[in-house]
């Protein structure tokens, strides 16, 4: 039986074809193709290899937490017999706590860090200059810190209410000079307290006054499982690999904001905002910037069993709000590569070109449009096809 359109259901027609117009004005949509067909995703989600922090997809939870919900943090705070305080805590905890609605935007409102401050002086048993903080400092020597802050503060805090724990030291403590994350080593008997072992802690030092919020996104990650992007051996340049992209390198980058790859890897960017080529072939897609929590996040490309290609669109918003340059953001993966050591690179668009007062070298990578990049050896090429103000239209190639 043939079917008459009712006059309502023409208006419900055009009604429709109005919400689909006004969709695609909205960041991150356009009329370029949002999911083309490319790979299965699962095929350049990247294994690692070296049994340590990486930047494998796959994260071992049996070490690192999820990055995920709500995380319960208990903070302490700690003075020593040679550097007692002489400030209040709520003073010291007004530079940390911003942190957590740095990493609640970071993250595209996917993980909360319910910080419950304990607000007063725990005295330490040792002397500040007594516990062997330097670089080097080892995993066995962290956590005799954290034992001692935590017994020390156990007569007033329930630690078994909490899922990790930041411990902040008085202004005055020099010798606690700077800020590792703590990761419980299976097997050990670890830090417990109140029935619960604290199996991830952040320690601050005097770096902490220095670098502001985006340390509570950098040293919290490690417990996600997030790799270093700084090089261990400084040489001429610390952060000769990705410059002031990724709070992971440079805390006080310009470009903090954590790359798609590891959004991707910690769940925050789903799998149907990837777009894989794994295989000979080429995809044309439309990239919204990182910054923003919707729409297609990166293309990869893979190279082999531990290598891939990412690119990204950069705009200079929330935590970029100080990008020196904006653009397609190309870099290489490699999985095998520990911590310390470059598992991510940045590949640089303008290698010859003075980065701007105020900006590092790689802070200027973006690719613009009508530029592109080859790696002839690995048989990639990805050009950069046109860009609005939301993102960037990308062709990737795999030969």
């Amino acid at each position: 039986m043939r079917r008459f359109r009712t006059p309502s259901a023409i208006r419900c027609t055009v009604f429709s074809g109005l919400i689909a117009t006004l969709l695609l004005l909205l960041p991150g949509a356009s009329t370029a193709t949002a999911r083309p067909t490319a790979d299965s995703v699962s095929s350049c989600a990247l294994r690692g290899t070296t049994g340590r922090t990486d930047e494998g997809h796959d994260i071992d939870h049996s070490v690192f937490q999820r990055a995920r919900g709500t995380i319960r943090v208990a903070m302490i705070f700690v003075d020593f017999s040679d550097a007692p305080a002489t400030e209040t805590p709520a003073s010291d905890a007004a530079r940390i706590t911003p942190g957590a609605d740095w990493l609640w935007k970071a993250s595209y409102g996917k993980t909360w860090l319910a910080i419950t401050q304990h607000q007063k002086w725990a005295r330490m048993p040792r002397k500040s200059t007594e516990y062997g903080f330097a670089r080097g400092l080892t995993h066995e020597t962290h956590e005799a810190y954290i034992k001692d802050a935590v017994a020390a503060a156990d007569p007033w805090v329930n630690f078994s209410a909490y899922d990790m724990v930041y411990v902040v030291p008085t202004r005055n403590a020099a010798a606690i000079s700077f800020t590792p994350a703590y990761v419980y080593d299976p097997g050990t008997a670890g830090v417990v307290a109140d029935g619960n072992r604290l199996e991830w802690a952040v320690t601050f030092g005097q770096d902490m006054w220095h670098w502001g919020p985006a340390l509570v996104g950098h040293e919290t990650a490690h417990t996600f499982g997030l790799p270093d992007l700084y090089a261990f051996d400084a040489g001429a340049d610390a952060h000769r690999f990705v410059g002031g992209w990724d709070v992971m390198g440079l805390v006080g980058g310009a470009g903090p904001q954590y790359f798609a790859w590891h959004s991707w890897k910690l769940g925050w960017t789903a799998d149907s905002q990837v777009v894989c080529r794994a295989s000979k072939g080429s995809d044309t897609v439309y990239l919204t910037a990182v910054e923003y929590g919707s729409g297609t996040k990166m293309a990869v490309v893979r190279t082999g069993p531990t290598t891939a290609y990412v690119v990204e669109s950069r705009r200079a918003i929330q935590a970029d709000s100080r990008l020196c340059s904006t653009g397609a953001l190309i870099y290489k993966i490699d999985t095998s590569v520990v911590t310390g050591q470059g598992p991510v690179r940045v590949m640089d668009a303008k290698p010859t070109a003075a980065p701007a007062a105020g900006c590092r070298p790689l802070d200027d990578a973006p690719f613009w449009a009508g530029q592109s990049f080859t790696d002839a050896a690995a048989g990639v090429r990805i050009e950069v096809l046109s860009a609005d103000g939301y993102g960037e239209t990308v062709r990737v190639t795999k030969s």
